[in-house]
């Protein structure tokens, strides 16, 4: 099971990856993969997926379709929101079209789950999606991570992509996302950075788009403040819980964790940009 406040477990058909922009620099999945690489029973797959840089483990930038696990969630019957990737991106360039026929298949044949795709690389998830995937399947949202307003460009490709949800992962916040369009956004997931070297999360930032989500119509799950928690005085706030993730410290604006509204067998398509 997951320790993920908005999912129950992670399936992880793709594994590696590669900086790409400043909210991945502190990727706890790099940590992850650098320990699982000095273990006997995972060496072999994540071995050579990281590097040391300075002392600290570095994605490589090698990424391998793990076919061992491909056929995971046949084996969990009980449904389960599952998280695709928290290792990878699946629409990382050096992911095949084809490997990513072959997920779809597994989540259309498994449509007792639900699963939550996140990646930094909505323009080839939509482009894949157009031209090679010839359905939508209403168990599975797809998300886009933004974490300042640097990167608020990919939620204009994400809003082009046909799916049941579309969601955004506003985590690491290291910035000001400013204004931005939400339309044909559903879900919006909130966080601050956490761990030893957390860059700082602003309450004002937080409120900010919790405020658009509230005049978009977008659903809002508030998971943490982090870890370099500023307050409105501007000044940093010593909490208790170390990733700022115990919500009766957070301001009773922020006390929010929704999830999205799905109706059964529902597609939601976007408004522009889908292709017949």
């Amino acid at each position: 099971m997951s320790k993920i406040e908005w999912t129950d477990a992670t399936w992880n058909p793709v594994v590696g990856c590669e900086v790409l922009s400043a909210g991945c620099t502190n990727c706890y999945a790099m940590a992850m993969a650098n320990r699982l690489a000095g273990m006997k029973a995972t060496k072999s797959l994540y071995g050579d997926t990281v590097k040391k840089v300075n002392g600290k483990a570095v994605w490589s930038g090698v990424v391998k379709e793990n076919q061992a696990v491909l056929n995971k969630p046949y084996r969990w019957r009980k449904p389960r929101k599952i998280f695709v990737n928290s290792m990878s991106d699946l629409f990382h360039e050096d992911v095949s079209t084809h490997f990513i026929q072959q997920v779809w298949r597994v989540m259309k044949e498994t449509p007792q789950h639900t699963y939550q795709i996140l990646t930094k690389r909505p323009e080839r998830m939509r482009d894949i999606l157009l031209g090679f995937i010839d359905e939508v399947l209403p168990n599975v949202w797809l998300g886009t991570s933004v974490e300042n307003h640097k990167v608020s460009h990919r939620i204009d490709a994400l809003r082009q992509v046909p799916a049941a949800v579309r969601f955004i992962s506003f985590e690491p916040l290291i910035g000001a996302v400013g204004q931005i369009d939400l339309s044909d956004i559903h879900w919006a997931i909130i966080g601050g950075e956490s761990g030893p070297n957390a860059r700082p999360c602003k309450v004002f930032w937080i409120s900010a788009l919790r405020r658009s989500c509230r005049i978009g119509g977008v659903r809002v799950f508030v998971k943490q403040l982090g870890a370099n928690y500023i307050g409105y005085e501007n000044q940093p706030v010593k909490l208790k819980c170390k990733k700022g993730a115990k919500m009766s410290e957070w301001p009773a604006s922020l006390r929010v964790q929704d999830t999205p509204r799905v109706r059964s067998n529902s597609v939601l398509m976007p408004s522009v940009g889908f292709k017949e």
